[in-house]
C-alpha cells in the first residue's frame, strides 16, 4: 500500500500429547499481521501463541541487522515463524511414523479414525504454510524501492525454508492418503476373515439344528425312534459330522 507493506503470517504450534488416538488437537494455528513502512513496523497478533519476545531479543543482540531498518524486523519475524513451521513438521513426522507402526503391526486391529485426525491436522498445517510461497517470491522481485538488497537476500533464505516445509507437508499428506488406503484394505480383509468365521460356525450349527428339527416331529416312521440305541447313535452321528466339518474348516483356515 503506497510506501508500506502489509504481510500476514499464519503461526503454528505443536500441541504435545501422549498418543495421537487420545489427542484432541495436534496443531494450533494463529496469525501475525505486520505493517511495515520506512520508519515503523507494527505487529498484530491473533491467538494464544506466537509471541515475539524472542525475536526482539535476537534483534537487540544483533545491531548490524537492526541497522537495516524496519524491513529487517519483518524478515526476523518471518524467519521466526518459518522456523516454527520446520519444527512442527519435524514433530509431526514422529506422529506419522507412530501411526504407520500401529497400522501395520501384525495382529493389531486397524483404527482409521486416528489417521483421519492426523490428516486433518496436516491439512490445517498446509493451509498455513503453502499460501506464503507467492508473497515471499514477490518480496524478492518486487518492491525494490522499499526492501534493500541485503534484506531481500535474507528473505530468500526464509523462502527456501518455507518451500522445504511445504514439501515436507505435501509428502506427509501423500503418506497419510496411502496409509488410509492401506488401512481400508486391511479393515476389509479383517471383515472377510470375520465373515468366514461366522459362516463356518453357522455351518456347524446348521447340522444339529436341521436334524433336531426333522426328528423333533416324532413321526412314527422316523428311522431309529423305536430302537433302544437310536438316541446315542444319533448323537454320535451328529458329533462325527460336526467334527468332520470343524476339521475341514480348520484346514481351510476358516476357524
Amino acid at each position: 500500500y503506497d510506501e508500506s507493506l502489509f504481510l500476514v503470517l499464519k503461526t503454528v504450534k505443536y500441541v504435545p500429547h501422549d498418543s495421537i488416538v487420545l489427542a484432541r488437537e495436534v496443531v494450533e494455528s494463529g496469525e501475525i499481521s505486520i505493517f511495515v513502512g520506512s520508519s515503523f513496523v507494527i505487529t498484530v497478533r491473533h491467538g494464544d501463541h506466537g509471541g515475539l519476545a524472542q525475536v526482539r531479543k535476537r534483534m537487540e543482540a544483533d545491531p548490524e541487522h537492526m541497522r537495516l531498518g524496519p524491513y529487517a524486523v519483518m524478515h526476523a519475524i518471518a524467519d521466526y515463524v518459518v522456523d516454527n513451521y520446520l519444527e512442527v513438521t519435524l514433530l509431526m513426522e514422529n506422529d506419522i511414523d507412530g501411526i504407520e507402526e500401529v497400522a501395520f503391526a501384525p495382529g493389531h486391529r486397524t483404527e482409521i479414525e486416528p489417521i483421519y485426525h492426523l490428516k486433518r491436522e496436516v491439512v490445517e498445517l498446509r493451509r498455513c504454510v503453502n499460501p506464503l510461497s507467492l508473497p515471499f517470491q514477490r518480496m524478492q522481485s518486487d518492491h525494490r524501492d522499499l526492501i534493500s538488497k541485503e534484506v531481500r537476500r535474507y528473505l530468500r533464505d526464509v523462502a527456501d525454508h518455507q518451500v522445504h516445509a511445504a514439501e515436507q507437508i505435501a509428502s506427509y499428506d501423500e503418506n497419510l492418503s496411502s496409509l488410509i488406503q492401506a488401512a481400508l484394505a486391511r479393515v476389509e480383509m479383517q471383515q472377510n476373515v470375520d465373515m468366514r468365521k461366522i459362516s463356518a460356525w453357522a455351518g456347524l450349527l446348521a447340522v444339529p439344528t436341521m436334524f433336531a428339527g426333522i426328528y423333533g416331529m416324532n413321526f412314527d416312521y422316523m428311522p431309529g425312534l423305536g430302537w433302544r440305541w437310536g438316541y446315542p447313535v444319533f448323537l454320535s452321528f451328529l458329533a462325527l459330522v460336526c467334527l468332520l466339518l470343524y476339521r475341514n474348516f480348520r484346514r481351510r483356515d476358516w476357524l
